[in-house]
């Protein structure tokens, strides 16, 4: 899509003071997760134990009040460009299910050799494509929202279907081929599923439902000048809320294993930058202008890490390395990925001489 077919952004997209200081609420958030975790005693316990079939209440709802106001702000009418993109879908396609795992699998093969419980968890990482989050940095790098939720919606069922499958190449078949450790996967369709069905598909249809609702019974220009707005914050409180708790949960155990947590940390930040920059600069090469580059670049750089830990808690248990490897993602995702909100505004100028907040083309 050009960017002169773009819908043109309104000004009133440009950063909040709210945004603004994201990264100073990310750190202050992480910081009191660990502390919660860390010195109060029986926090991640609690939390451990507030599951209904192998996922977190709170952390689900912390998610679903995250991604609502952003869903929300969609504008399904225009889903249907999205759709016709093709160069658009086949490239997100191959990034997150053919260059995704396989680049994790070497990555991990690379920085972690002689640690099989971590090596297992960071390919578990990488076979679990994003479909909650991604929706917030996209939006805050003024992404294309109707890109976003298509491309979301295409992963969720590519997760159904291939998991469970490229699991049992990457950790059986594949290394086996090459001579190395093996490792076995049980995950059943059911719960990727549930994983699916919570974490996209409740807010997806009350994001759909409160915009078909809204303009039918006050109009566009009401829903999008006085909801909206209303609800927009609710997304960042909600990020920061799972932050505290995802940090809470593992307090201790990042805190007790520093050097375990480098470990698993070095290959993490080399594959997050890495699918982002690909999916930047495959969305440029293909002329998709800024907006769905920018989409491209999260979509494929963000990773599902709720179905991560339930599955290497699942298979290996609450206290084994693999879960741990599961915990560390999104501890580096979260703000690895806030600083590549920042880098991408910069490049939507520098090489695709476009404002971000407006879509619109500036004087080369």
């Amino acid at each position: 899509m050009s960017t002169a077919a773009a819908p043109v952004r309104s000004a009133t997209r440009r950063m909040s003071t709210l945004d603004r200081w994201l990264p100073l609420w990310i750190g202050l958030a992480m910081i009191a997760g660990l502390l919660l975790g860390r010195f109060i005693p029986g926090v991640s316990t609690v939390l451990a134990h507030l599951e209904v079939g192998g996922i977190s209440v709170p952390i689900a709802l912390g998610l679903l009040v995250m991604m609502y106001p952003v869903l929300a702000k969609v504008r399904y009418d225009r889903v249907a460009a999205v759709t016709g993109d093709k160069k658009l879908l086949i490239s997100s396609l191959v990034l997150n299910w053919l260059i995704g795992p396989a680049l994790m699998f070497v990555l991990a093969w690379t920085f972690l050799p002689d640690l099989p419980e971590y090596r297992t968890g960071l390919i578990i990482v990488g076979l679990a494509r994003c479909i909650a989050m991604v929706i917030i940095w996209n939006d805050l790098a003024c992404g294309d929202r109707e890109a976003a939720a298509v491309l979301v919606a295409i992963n969720s069922v590519f997760q159904v279907v291939a998991f469970a499958l490229l699991g049992w190449f990457y950790l059986t078949v594949l290394p086996a081929w090459l001579g190395f450790d093996t490792q076995g996967l049980e995950i059943s369709v059911g719960q990727i599923a549930l994983n699916v069905l919570i974490f996209l598909g409740v807010p997806l249809l009350t994001g759909f439902a409160s915009r078909w609702i809204g303009e039918r019974r006050k109009g566009r220009d009401w829903y999008e000048e006085r909801f909206l707005p209303k609800i927009g914050p609710w997304a960042l409180y909600g990020l920061l809320f799972t932050i505290v708790l995802l940090f809470a949960l593992q307090g201790e155990q990042v805190t007790s294993r520093p050097l375990d947590v480098v470990r698993i940390a070095l290959p993490l930040l080399v594959y997050f930058a890495v699918m982002w920059f690909i999916g930047l600069f495959t969305g440029r090469a293909l002329g998709l202008g800024y907006a769905r580059s920018s989409t491209l670049a999260f979509t494929a750089a963000g990773n599902n890490f709720e179905l991560a830990i339930a599955v290497a808690i699942g298979t290996f248990g609450a206290a084994s390395g693999q879960a741990l490897a599961g915990v560390v993602g999104p501890l580096i995702e979260v703000p690895i990925l806030v600083g590549l909100v920042y880098v991408s505004l910069w490049a939507a100028r520098a090489w695709f001489h476009t404002d971000p907040y407006t879509n619109e083309r500036m004087p080369s």
